[in-house]
């Protein structure tokens, strides 16, 4: 009788061993698996849209859960309120940042409709809780008829809600007669030169002999591109007047890949460096597309890009 109690007794001990060392085995390869992962720093999302939130984990492989909803005047509405964990916290690359949104207060965020037709322009408007304006027409060398040339008060901006937004549209090209300033950034001084002598325009010429583009290149000009022309008009430019073998600006290719799923996206990627902002993509494209441009900068340049007005991301180049 002792002997088969002994069995039983020894038959348990072994069974409870062998659960064990699984169990043990088990969180091993579950903690091996999670160690294997990527760390990120969690960003600051507060302020940010929540489909600007979720673009920006979503490069870093985060999750994002809304848990919650408030009341808050100082933070525009459907924006991130507060989020768990803090911006700066290092994490594991699958982790799931809980965040509380704003329902807004009396102020609502402008979002930017600058490239979007007036129609779609129209639609963001009223989504953010705003109302169109007046609608204004101005020709223009770049943009298509009926496309947003420029907006009052400007996107990503805080504003009353149901305030009016004024916009001003492409009336397309100008007609003849009728003189606009081209866009002449990164261009050369002979076609400045070229330009103005067809044009009867003076110009006057500046050289920043600290740039690193190459020399003659144009790095600002005293009139904005699609500015009327007066026939006195006496226009500055500013070239570089780099000389002898220092460095030049380096190109380089900026990517950026749309997120699947939804529909086809007005993508607006612009550039900002010492000497201003230029554009440097804007059109409509599908789900899952990626762009690629070449990028010419002179250090301290920062890219933001916006999907359907909404500024979802920036990077320093």
């Amino acid at each position: 009788m002792r002997n088969e109690k002994t069995t039983h007794w020894e038959m348990a001990a072994s069974g409870a061993v062998f659960l064990a060392l699984a169990f043990l085995a088990l969180n091993w390869g579950i903690e091996g698996l999670v160690h294997d992962r990527k760390t990120r720093t969690v960003p600051d999302l507060k302020g940010r849209s929540i489909s600007a939130a979720l673009e920006q984990l979503s490069l870093l492989n985060i999750g994002l859960r809304k848990t919650g909803v408030e009341f808050d005047a100082s933070v525009p509405i459907s924006s991130v309120l507060r989020q768990d964990p803090p911006a700066g916290t290092v994490v594991r690359e699958g982790k799931i940042v809980r965040v509380v949104v704003s329902q807004g207060g009396q102020t609502v965020q402008a979002p930017s409709v600058l490239g979007l037709p007036q129609r779609n322009a129209e639609m963001m408007l009223r989504q953010s809780q705003l109302a169109l304006g007046e609608v204004s027409e101005a020709y223009s060398l770049k943009a298509e008829k009926g496309m947003v040339l420029s907006q009052d008060p400007k996107g990503e901006t805080s504003v009353e809600r149901d305030t009016l937004v004024n916009l001003v549209v492409s009336g397309g090209a100008p007609p003849a007669g009728v003189l606009l300033m081209p866009d002449f950034q990164r261009k050369t001084l002979e076609e400045v030169q070229a330009w103005a002598a067809g044009a009867g325009a003076r110009v006057s010429v500046k050289t920043d002999a600290s740039s690193l583009f190459p020399a003659g290149t144009v790095l600002t000009q005293g009139l904005a591109p699609d500015s009327a022309l007066s026939p006195d008009a006496a226009i500055v430019f500013v070239v570089s007047g780099r000389k002898g073998a220092a460095p030049t600006a380096a190109t380089k290719t900026f990517r950026y890949e749309l997120s699947q799923g939804g529909s086809e996206s007005q993508v607006r990627i612009v550039m900002a460096d010492k000497y201003g902002e230029r554009e440097l993509f804007n059109g409509q494209r599908k789900p899952g597309s990626k762009i690629e441009v070449p990028v010419q900068a002179a250090g301290g340049a920062r890219v933001k890009i916006w999907v359907n007005g909404i500024l979802v991301e920036e990077r320093d180049l």
